[in-house]
């Protein structure tokens, strides 16, 4: 004769039984949900709680809590309960603030965002600017493509830093390391069209 408090019979919907099945096999699956669900799984099979906990290698204590769970609020109830502690400050109307300004725009007087610039525009401290930008892989300060300069006079400008090192700037060569085709040798060059 069996002693203690009887135990409430946990029958499974067939569609339930799938997915239980479907989360303990699957290798990408939670292990902690997939314990749950092995657990809820031997106790429909009509095993004793002690005798899930046997198979499992848990104690009855937990497939006790796993089952009566399942029978109060079924799937659902097999997922992690709330935490207690702070609640977030952090919305994630914010981060997507944060990572909107940090894609979108340029702070002022600078090419690119700072963990400093973008807590002083945004509101935030720069450790939380630095979280978003590391969960969302963002860096702002490595440019993926080449921007040319909006110096009408770049060109020039290097060229001319560069022929002053080279000393360069003899006879036959314009200031800034040009040389200056004359004569003969434009036509030779540009096959007789000068």
């Amino acid at each position: 004769m069996r002693t203690g408090r009887p135990l409430t019979a946990l029958t499974l919907k067939s569609e339930e039984k799938a997915k239980l099945e479907l989360m303990a096999r699957r290798p990408k699956t939670d292990q902690r949900l997939a314990q749950r669900a092995r657990i809820v799984l031997g106790c429909a099979s009509g095993l004793t709680n002690r005798a899930v906990a046997t198979k499992l290698g848990v104690t009855k204590q937990t497939v006790g809590k796993w089952r009566r769970r399942f029978l109060a609020e079924g799937l659902q109830a097999l997922g992690d309960a709330p935490r207690s502690g702070q609640p977030r400050k952090l919305t994630d109307d914010k981060v997507e603030e944060v990572i909107t300004r940090t894609l979108e725009t340029r702070p002022p007087q600078a090419t690119h965002w700072s963990t400093r610039t973008m807590a002083a525009a945004s509101g935030l401290n720069q450790n939380a600017i630095m979280r978003i930008w590391r969960a969302f892989g963002l860096k702002p300060h490595l440019q993926e493509n080449f921007k040319l300069p909006t110096d009408p006079f770049f060109i020039e400008k290097g060229l001319c830093a560069s022929s002053s090192a080279k000393g360069m700037g003899q006879e036959g060569e314009a200031g800034c390391g040009i040389k200056v085709l004359k004569g003969e040798e434009a036509r030779r060059r540009d096959g007789g069209r000068v």
